[in-house]
């Protein structure tokens, strides 16, 4: 078909879920291919050969990478429910959160979750640092970043709504706690109960053992 959608993904990545809701929420109607990434099929290096990793949105027999430009494509071929303010000021300032979110975020990630025990607690203090900006200059006292619906900016932050808690508990770090950070905890809530998120989401249980598996594996590497 002319139109056809398909989406390579793998099941714990909070970057394809990403793609997944964004498509959702626009009623767009797409295959699935689930990835093995210790075994890429021969149609995901194709279709990614410079980074070899999902998300790849192939729309038309075209393949899209990346899950920031593959949502600024659903973005612009389908227009309806949009993701982005239709104003240009507006949708600057969902850039930059956007960007501001990919930039310092995962580096918060990575210090705090993927790191060993040495410095665990100043990286916790950072990664809250980092979310008080968002509470206070992104979210503010708005239901969703976009306002009373879903946007491209709660999209992106989808890695924190329903990843965190998982990692969380690997870590041993309580980041999220409704004293410190109350708006982004209802956020968090809102978020994961708005009934298209909600019908899919990852299974927490299984989200725990992966990451557990994968961050014992990172930890345990020598330097």
């Amino acid at each position: 078909m002319d139109n056809e959608v398909k989406l390579h993904g793998f099941w714990p990545s909070p970057f394809v879920y990403g793609v997944i809701w964004a498509l959702k929420l626009k009623g767009i109607e797409y295959d699935y291919i689930e990835e093995d990434l210790a075994n890429k099929s021969e149609l995901l290096l194709l279709y990614n050969p410079v980074y070899k990793k999902v998300p790849v949105l192939v729309h038309a027999g075209k393949p899209i990478s990346e899950s920031l430009v593959i949502l600024e494509y659903i973005e612009e071929v389908w227009p309806h429910t949009p993701l982005l303010p239709k104003d240009p000021y507006q949708r600057s300032v969902a850039r930059f959160w956007i960007n501001f979110a990919t930039d310092k975020g995962r580096s918060a990630v990575r210090s705090l979750f993927w790191g060993g025990e040495d410095g665990k607690k100043e990286a916790a203090e950072q990664m809250f640092d980092f979310l008080k900006i968002i509470e206070e200059q992104a979210l503010g006292d708005k239901k969703f970043f976009g306002g009373n619906s879903i946007n491209m900016v709660d999209l992106i932050f989808a890695w924190f709504a329903c990843w965190i808690q998982p990692m969380e508990q690997l870590v041993g770090i309580k980041v999220l706690e409704p004293s410190r950070l109350p708006r982004l905890h209802a956020w968090v809530k809102n978020f994961k109960e708005e009934p298209i998120i909600k019908e899919n989401l990852p299974d927490p249980e299984k989200l725990l053992e992966y990451y557990a598996r994968l961050r014992s594996n990172l930890v345990s590497k020598p330097n």
